[in-house]
């Protein structure tokens, strides 16, 4: 079929049902999105489409194809076709017996098209008989939704179609389905007298009123009375007109139109066969007793009278086994001729075969059909590949100027064909550069976050500022270095991958911030770059989730699982965007520079926790110990704890896992948690992900879960642009730890000065721990930090 018909099916279902139907029966029944009008494709894809779209909708094939023959008569219309099929017949019966010559004209321009061909009878009780042939087996209930379409809407009436006979056409050659259709249609009662007056005042009946309906009566009856006066005397008037104009016979004027035929022929064989130079006669036994000049010219075993002329010719269209019987059958269908390949001259076998259209008149008094035909030619290409020209066809023939046309024709097709693939290129190309933006727009969003990455794309400034609250987390490899130095660099770079890869899916199912990877160490942010109350649970989650995953990576040396040192901590931090070339979204502060701190000064599998962090936690449903006072460097004497874990959720929940009961069929999250009684419930909210090796991950929903999309909120202090990095150093002239995190952050308090809590306000009066406003109250007074950032 050409795409014309996959095309407008494509069209009915997004018309119908909506462009994501569409996309979804694209793809079940595996065919392209565009179709081009002028391209051939396999009956197939059609099949496919009209099977997936029955399956999709639950409905019965026939449904679709009534509805698909609806629509098809519609796409027609507005595809320009209209006026072509306004003008096939006065009636339904006429337009349908001039389908196949449609078909006929449109096969000129859509050489490969490969219609159905109909045959419609007249009954005695004013029904029809539609006989429908096709090669496509399935499609015959396409067919009531066309010819409904049409009686309702050239003919103003409504049809019933029903399936009398279904077989297969024995008079044809091959095996060709053949429906029988009875039609019976059905027209508006006609009206004369209707009543001018609006509904509501057709629906009013005033009660006791008899005499005014009599009345109303009357008037209608008067009024038809006169419309007819009017019909009749404007009748009446033009036969006056005609009978003065035109007298036959008597003076009286003759009702019916009856031809007047001469006595005898009034032209010789040598005129007639030169005038109509493709004709052949032929009789009953199929022997040709007469035939034109040019297909004798064209075929030389023509001028042999007698000869058999299935033995030359081919009956392409309709496919009829070659006998009058069966000609006679379908004798108001155009007949299409091919001459047989091996009856040519040697010097015209490697020519195409010659194409005779027209039409077959039985002439019953000779008992001999007359073939009146023209060459079927749509091209003066094809003109010249038969050695045939234009002057060989008859004057009269409208031939000649079809031939003209249709080179221009042809030629706009194929410019349309043309516009239409240079389209699809694009279409597809454009799909392309969007894959490929997105492609670039993921890779960006995993250096930065994403409301500061369309800031930098749009080229705006994007301005630093400090967050008042946020927890980070740091962690490392143990013995790292001796892993190094004893293994191969490949293997380094698989076990950090295989980390990083599970460290990676954990920041998603808690929704903290990478910051940046370096060799063997970590940095994870909660609160920043969106601000969010409960940074500290996240982090914290996430770092119970390291713990687990790195259980699951192989050591290289030992070929144990590796262990990993964690450390974390809250406060304030300052961020923003350095560089141009390779830009990052940094931290900067004192609270980055105590959490490196609580890594460095952690133990193996271990998630060493500041006081802050502790305050922060204890009453979240965490289980944290104590570790006691250790020396921090830069820090002095800290009084530091340990997490342990999350009483309130399970190890599946931390991780992001999605499993199944056995048996149940329902998702759940595999629960291995010994949680008290006396807690409170607590379920964190889930929400199903992929994650990034295609697993499925459940991501924690917290109770302040913001939309990334969102910016973040207003920061409270912005940097002063006017100065430069080197400014602000200067202004402190501190020095720096080399063991610190680099250039990402620096403090106002020296490295040697201790930083501790006074211990009155860490231990409380009475020895109890000081509630968490109090040392969120002692660190606002304390601690100030001091920053640097190249924006």
């Amino acid at each position: 079929m050409y795409g014309f018909i996959n095309t407008c099916l494509k069209s009915l279902v997004i018309d119908k049902f909506g462009e994501d139907t569409w996309n979804k029966l694209r793809d079940a029944a595996c065919v392209q999105d565009t179709f081009m009008t002028y391209e051939v494709y396999k009956d197939e894809i059609t099949v496919r489409l009209v099977t997936e779209a029955c399956r999709l909708l639950d409905v019965e094939a026939s449904v679709v194809l009534k509805l698909f023959g609806e629509y098809f008569f519609e796409f027609c219309k507005r595809s320009g076709y209209d006026h072509m099929m306004r003008t096939l017949g006065a009636n339904l019966f006429e337009f349908i017996e001039n389908l196949d010559a449609l078909h006929g004209y449109l096969s000129i321009s859509y050489k490969e098209m490969n219609a159905p061909s109909f045959r419609v009878e007249k009954n005695s009780d004013g029904t029809m008989l539609l006989h429908y042939y096709s090669d496509r087996r399935g499609l015959c209930h396409i067919v009531p939704g066309i010819i409904g379409a049409v009686a309702k809407d050239f003919f103003n009436s409504r049809i019933e179609m029903k399936i009398v006979n279904q077989m297969e056409e024995v008079e044809r050659t091959g095996k060709k389905e053949h429906v029988v259709f009875l039609i019976t249609q059905h027209f508006p009662d006609k009206i004369c007298s209707k009543s001018t007056s609006s509904p509501s005042q057709q629906t009013q009946k005033p009660s006791g009123c008899r005499h005014n309906k009599v009345h109303i009566n009357k008037q209608e009856v008067e009024r038809s009375r006169q419309i007819k006066k009017q019909i009749c005397g404007t009748q009446r008037n033009h036969w006056e007109m005609v009978r003065s104009l035109v007298q036959l016979g008597k003076g009286k004027l003759l009702r019916g139109f009856e031809p007047v035929y001469p006595n005898e022929l009034c032209i010789d064989l040598k005129t007639f066969c030169n005038a109509f130079p493709f004709h052949i006669v032929f009789d009953e036994e199929l022997r040709v007793r007469q035939a034109g000049v040019a297909v004798q010219k064209i075929v030389p075993g023509l001028q042999t009278m007698g000869i058999q002329l299935d033995q030359y010719f081919t009956i392409l269209h309709p496919e009829v086994t070659f006998t009058i019987a069966s000609i006679r059958k379908f004798i108001n269908s155009h007949f299409v001729l091919q001459t047989r390949r091996e009856m040519m001259p040697e010097s015209w076998k490697d020519t195409p075969m010659l194409e005779l259209r027209g039409q077959m008149l039985w002439m019953a008094s000779l008992r001999c059909m007359l073939y009146q035909a023209s060459p079927l030619l749509r091209s003066l290409q094809e003109l010249e590949e038969r050695r045939m020209y234009l002057s060989d066809i008859a004057p009269h023939d409208a031939t000649r100027h079809l031939i003209l046309l249709n080179q221009q024709r042809l030629a706009e097709m194929e410019l349309s064909s043309q516009l239409e693939r240079k389209k699809e290129e694009l279409r597809q190309l454009s799909q392309h550069l969007e894959q490929e933006k997105q492609k670039t727009e993921n890779l960006l969003y995993a250096m930065l976050p994403k409301h500061v990455a369309n800031q930098l794309k749009e080229g705006k400034k994007v301005e630093a500022g400090e967050f008042k609250e946020c927890t980070i987390l740091f962690s490392d490899v143990v013995t790292f270095t001796t892993i190094c130095s004893q293994c191969e660099p490949i293997q380094i770079v698989i076990m950090l991958n295989s980390m990083y890869l599970k460290f990676d899916r954990l920041t998603t199912v808690h929704n903290v911030y990478k910051v940046e990877t370096i060799g063997d160490a970590y940095m994870v942010v909660g609160g920043v770059p969106i601000p969010v109350s409960s940074h500290g649970e996240r982090v914290a989650n996430f770092a119970l989730g390291m713990i687990i995953a790195s259980k699951e990576v192989t050591n290289p040396i030992t070929g144990g699982p590796i262990q990993i040192r964690v450390g974390l901590h809250s406060g304030p931090v300052l961020a923003g965007v350095v560089g141009e070339k390779m830009p990052r979204y940094c931290l900067f502060g004192d609270t980055v520079n105590t959490a490196s701190r609580m890594e460095s000064h952690g133990l193996p599998d271990k998630i060493h926790v500041s006081p802050n962090v502790y305050y922060a936690l204890r009453d979240k449903g965490f289980q944290l110990e104590e570790r006691g006072e250790i020396d921090v460097k830069g820090k002095g004497r800290m009084r530091t704890y340990f997490l342990v874990k999350n009483l309130r959720a399970t190890e599946s929940e931390i991780m992001g896992r999605w499993t199944r009961e056995a048996g149940s069929g329902q998702a759940s999250v595999q629960s291995n948690c010994d949680c008290s009684s006396e807690l409170p419930a607590f379920r964190p909210s889930l929400q199903v992900i992929q994650s990034s090796d295609r697993r499925p991950t459940v991501a924690m929903r917290y109770g302040d879960s913001l939309n990334e999309e969102e910016p973040p909120a207003t920061f409270t202090e912005a940097l002063p642009s006017a100065k430069s990095p080197t400014e602000l150093l200067s202004q402190k002239g501190k020095s720096r730890d080399s063991e610190s995190y680099g250039s990402l952050h620096s403090g106002n308090r020296s490295e040697d000065e201790p930083f501790h809590l006074n211990e009155a306000v860490r231990r409380g009066p009475d020895g109890a721990e000081p509630p968490p406003a109090a040392a969120a109250a002692h660190r606002k007074q304390h601690v100030c930090s001091r920053f640097c950032v190249v924006v």
